[in-house]
């Protein structure tokens, strides 16, 4: 499905540089004229970021969380109100076909997710429904995003008394709420806010003393973090144990391991149990005095062997140019690698540590008296 994403009204702000045509960011400012600078605003004092592409939906009805636990990877059947977390929808395969935050709130199930993804999303979950009382339905909110250590006074100035804990969420004056998110610094909210008062809430923000920032900021603080974008950083193949997406809500995951059945449960199951992921996503440091950046897409190479794919590529205020990949499992951190036309290596912190036994193979083990 192809799906054209308005230009958000704060393009207007005096400095807004729009995405690249044609990328997912094109409808909201990638920069306001100092990238760099706007990134360390994100990291030491407080930014605001307009993420207002994203499509968001609403789901209403008595049924609403036992009839989403059913058909997605998290636990959320009895999530509380004001409580928070991240979900994938798979395939019968295991393949990971959307990410998306979903929030409750005052009886209804807030979902936010790509833009381009989530009319096929919110189709999907209409087709799901069958008897359930659950209305899914899209809804004319949009998404702002505020970072730094010092969106604490920020949120204090625009009339929030209590500040919510990590996945958690409190209702915001006049409409919306706001949302703590574990990602992609230890210090990020988001503002779901009515469409219609967008940019009364960035000028709010920025009195405030919230600093302009684009979606280079979100975008080089979340490959740093090393998570992934659906996207850009997997493809059709993508399994979540390859993204980092395992984990319950406190663990900051989108598929528990302990819930009843799901579409694309069985890989998942299968892959915890019995064996390794072929992949697994890194953070990788790009040589920048290549003459060219290499691509979201192109081949990771060793040896002239391709290893793996890359994902995002972005240049970081303190990092340099770095990227997110997939590559195989099996590749040594210390591998020297090649994407595009760059040197790149492995960061050496980023590869995930899986040399802990499966407890399907032990379990075999065990009955075969090992």
């Amino acid at each position: 499905m192809s799906v054209v994403v308005a230009p958000s009204p704060i393009l207007a702000v005096s400095g807004a540089v729009a995405g690249a045509p044609g990328s997912p960011d094109a409808a909201v400012a990638w920069h306001y004229g100092d990238p760099l600078g706007e990134q360390r605003a994100a990291v030491t004092r407080a930014a605001v970021i307009d993420r207002s592409h994203r499509f968001v939906l609403r789901i209403t009805g008595a049924e609403r969380l036992t009839w989403l636990h059913t058909i997605s990877s998290q636990h959320i059947a009895a999530l509380s109100d004001g409580q928070s977390a991240e979900n994938l929808d798979l395939d019968l395969n295991g393949r990971v076909l959307n990410h998306f935050v979903l929030t409750e709130l005052d009886s209804t199930v807030w979902i936010d997710t790509e833009g381009d993804r989530g009319p096929a999303l919110l189709d999907f979950l209409k087709k799901m429904v069958f008897w359930a009382d659950a209305q899914p339905a899209e809804s004319d909110h949009a998404v702002l995003s505020l970072l730094g250590p010092k969106a604490a006074e920020v949120i204090a100035a625009i009339g929030v008394a209590t500040l919510p804990g990590t996945y958690e969420a409190v209702a915001l004056p006049g409409g919306g709420f706001l949302r703590r998110m574990p990602w992609p610094t230890a210090d990020s909210f988001d503002l779901l806010i009515p469409r219609a008062q967008l940019a009364d809430w960035w000028t709010r923000l920025t009195e405030a003393g919230a600093e302009p920032a684009g979606m280079w900021t979100f975008e080089a603080l979340r490959v740093a973090a090393v998570r992934p974008r659906i996207g850009l950083d997997t493809d059709d193949r993508t399994i979540p144990h390859e993204a980092r997406w395992i984990g319950g809500i406190a663990e900051y995951g989108a598929v528990h391991l302990d819930k009843g059945c799901y579409r694309g449960q069985e890989t998942v199951a299968r892959v915890h149990n019995l064996g390794k992921p072929p992949r697994h996503l890194v953070l990788l440091h790009l040589d920048g005095s290549a003459d060219e950046r290499p691509e979201t897409g192109d081949d990771i190479t060793a040896g002239g062997r391709a290893i793996g794919r890359l994902g995002t590529v972005i240049d970081h205020y303190e990092l340099g140019p770095i990227a997110l990949a997939l590559i195989k499992r099996s590749v040594p951190a210390d591998t020297a690698l090649t994407a595009g036309s760059a040197a790149a290596a492995i960061d050496p912190d980023s590869v995930p540590a899986d040399d802990a036994p499966q407890a399907g193979r032990l379990a075999v083990d065990r009955l075969r008296g090992r």
